[in-house]
């Protein structure tokens, strides 16, 4: 019994030891972790939506405080005034969520174009949504309105990968009414 007892205290402690310092590797590589994504995932997604900026939109970016819970906006800005925003929104894919990255002009009226930040949709069907073709329907597109052709509106969706273009016009939509509720915070966020 005793033989029992010390086995089961000498698993115990490997057992604390281990999550304590899987805890403690975690903490310390979150930031990393965090730039890492911010630079190779929506950076890219950044160039695609803005072609004439001279600021760095990862570097400058800020968080708002929104209904939904926070989020990251990156600026867009030509000699030091605000041009444009973006931020990445979610809809639903076929094999998971679809990272959408939305930008818009300082107004709001129009978008500046999307880049696709993470998808697992099916190669040579879903994730088309990455091509061009599709993402530039989306590139000064009036806000009032977007919705696939087959709901009355005017973006074409992919053939064979309906979940997909849906979920990103779903993503659009969303922060389409994103950006609406924190519109007014924009102007004097980056100082012009």
């Amino acid at each position: 019994m005793k033989e029992m007892i010390k086995m089961i205290v000498v698993l115990s402690l490997i057992c604390a030891l281990s999550g304590l310092t899987l805890a403690t590797v975690r903490q310390a590589t979150s930031t990393r972790i965090e730039e890492q994504v911010m630079t190779y995932v929506q950076g890219p997604a950044l160039d695609q939506i803005f072609s004439d900026h001279d600021n760095n939109p990862v570097k400058d970016r800020k968080i708002f405080d929104t209904p939904n819970g926070p989020i990251t906006v990156f600026p867009a800005m030509k000699a030091g005034k605000l041009t444009g925003v973006a931020f990445e929104t979610y809809g639903k894919g076929y094999g998971g969520d679809i990272g959408v990255m939305v930008g818009f002009v300082i107004d709001g009226s129009k978008l500046e174009g999307i880049g696709i930040t993470t998808l697992k949709e099916t190669p040579g069907l879903g994730a088309r949504v990455v091509e061009p073709e599709y993402r530039d329907q989306f590139k000064g597109h009036s806000t009032a309105s977007i919705a696939l052709e087959k709901q009355g509106g005017d973006i074409a969706a992919i053939s064979g990968a309906t979940i997909s273009s849906t979920g990103t016009v779903a993503a659009v939509n969303d922060a389409v009414k994103i950006f609406n509720t924190i519109k007014d915070k924009l102007p004097t966020a980056w100082g012009s």
